[in-house]
């Protein structure tokens, strides 16, 4: 098709001023609102890893290729700037949609508002315009045959467009391993992962969520030892039970219950004593007394518990296992915990066990180290959170006239409190990480999801502080997350963004690991 020569140039500048509109507009837009451009780079599952130097890179690729636009001398070269620069914002497009379940749109401006159908639409329309602009700009020259000839061009066009998707696909793969496997506190946040479905406020602030099954929740209480609140899922039916214990003349200072239905466990580590009974009578026998002394206590099932006691030796933090039988018998692993200076504030944490993968999960609260292993505490693995802080930072001093050792100043928490699902770990952290706002952190509690099978980071999500308190206590069942925030108790449902990475199988393939 002839164009006449002056319609040619008329639709040359046109284009040419479109592209300069869109890319003055959008580099502006990033500039003048660059922490929060910044940060929403820095959630994409494409450019997370990188986005420090592309949040600065891309307005300005985007300012040059205006300027070369503008002279005539270089207009073509910035006809095939702009051309594979919305080759990569295309290709960056269609990667999100078609391999990633979220990303926070990073454009600025107007364009941050279009859904992704008419993002698709409007960046093909502008690599349309482009290949126009180059070709009638080509033909717009006296001699084409002197110029380029269109073999030539056809290559041209083939080599942009090549690396422009090669350089994106390869972001993207770089990316994605070093979030999994080498990240440095980059957190990602879906879209809307968990969604609350109900709440209760229970008026008192000194429950705690002694277990779950899939029908109820089993809540202890501090001030009434040997009270069980049964809750249904829905929070409507609310029923209390009395523990009757066969031994009541103990001196107890701290029974704590856990239930795993049909059992129920209650334990004081002070005395120390664990009784046990069945939650249709909430009867319980004394099972275990004068054995280890212990800080907690995890059943793992009707005759195994995990605990954390201290050394007689020196006095350190170990983790131990309970076999209860006729003769009772005490596993301890020294092992497993790592002493970095003082082998017991440093090497405080949360116990776990994840029948699922039949193992034990030990995770720091001042570091971001886990221990993995089995049942009778073979060591399987250990892993980290992405949190930076792999030495506790404490100061602790002496308290010569009681003889105890004290912070002398508040610790750092790096892990604030921990569940395990199937081979799911999630984390409430008490970092915060880059590309975070502490306006969020004053008004939510961050949850990170790791996968303990391949120990590699997943996501993360918020929960919103509830009467200016933050979360307490988490606990994963399924897909639900039970929280108790408060005097409240709260239970969201978490998508399929989480609950399609659970392990399909209940064998231990970490041993594989």
């Amino acid at each position: 098709m002839n164009i006449k020569p002056q319609i040619r140039i008329v639709i040359i500048e046109i284009i040419c001023l479109l592209y300069v509109l869109l890319f003055v507009y959008a580099a502006t837009s990033k500039l003048l609102d660059f922490e929060h451009f910044r940060i929403e780079l820095g959630q994409s599952p494409l450019l997370s890893a990188f986005a420090d130097w592309i949040s600065v890179l891309v307005p300005v690729v985007e300012y040059l290729t205006c300027l070369l636009i503008l002279i005539p001398r270089f207009r073509l070269a910035g006809l095939f700037c702009a051309y594979g620069l919305m080759v990569m914002f295309t290709a960056y497009i269609f990667i999100i949609l078609k391999y990633t379940s979220f990303v926070p749109c990073s454009c600025g401006g107007v364009l941050e508002k279009l859904d992704w159908k008419s993002h698709m639409i409007f960046n093909t329309l502008f690599v349309c315009l482009a290949i126009a602009g180059i070709l009638l700009y080509d033909k717009n020259k006296k001699n084409t045959s002197q110029f380029m000839l269109n073999g030539k061009l056809l290559g041209l066009f083939s080599l942009v467009t090549i690396i422009g998707i090669s350089i994106v696909a390869l972001l993207f793969i770089l990316s994605e391993n070093i979030m999994h496997y080498h990240n440095k506190l980059t957190r990602r946040f879906p879209h809307s992962p968990v969604e609350q479905e109900a709440i209760l406020d229970l008026k008192l602030n000194s429950y705690y969520i002694a277990g779950v099954d899939s029908i109820h929740v089993y809540l202890g209480n501090v001030t009434a030892p040997l009270v069980v609140t049964t809750l249904d899922k829905q929070f409507q039916s609310i029923h209390k039970n009395m523990i009757e214990i066969n031994k009541k003349n103990l001196p107890f200072r701290g029974i704590k219950v856990c239930v795993i239905p049909p059992y129920f466990f209650a334990a004081d580590g002070t005395i120390p004593c664990i009784f046990r009974g069945k939650t249709d009578n909430w009867k319980a026998e004394l099972v275990n007394q004068n054995g280890e002394y212990f800080t907690t206590v995890i059943p793992i099932d009707s005759v195994t518990i995990a605990v954390s006691t201290n050394s007689k030796k020196n006095g350190d933090n170990i983790l131990g296992v309970i076999q209860i039988g006729n003769k009772t018998q005490t596993i301890l692993n020294p092992q497993i915990l790592q002493k970095q200076f003082d082998g017991v504030f440093d090497t405080d944490g949360h116990l776990l066990y994840s029948k699922d993968i039949q193992s034990i999960i030990y995770l720091y609260a001042y570091r971001n180290q886990f221990t993995i292993s089995d049942k009778k505490l073979k060591i399987i693995g250990r892993g980290t959170t992405i949190d930076t802080i792999s030495h506790a930072k404490l100061s602790i001093i002496k308290d010569q006239k009681y003889n105890q050792r004290k912070f002398s100043k508040p610790p750092l928490f790096v892990n604030k409190d921990v569940t395990v699902y199937k081979n799911l770990l999630f984390v409430n952290s008490a970092i915060p990480g880059r590309y975070e706002t502490d306006r969020m952190w004053k008004r939510t509690s961050v949850i990170d999801v790791y996968d303990l099978m391949n120990k590699t980071y997943i996501l993360s999500f918020t929960l919103n502080d509830l009467d200016n308190r933050k979360v307490k206590k988490i606990v994963a069942h399924n897909n639900q997350l039970y929280v108790l925030i408060g005097t409240h108790i709260i239970r969201f449902k978490m998508d399929s963004q989480i609950t399609s990475k659970y392990s399909k199988t209940n064998t231990n393939n970490l041993l594989a690991k």
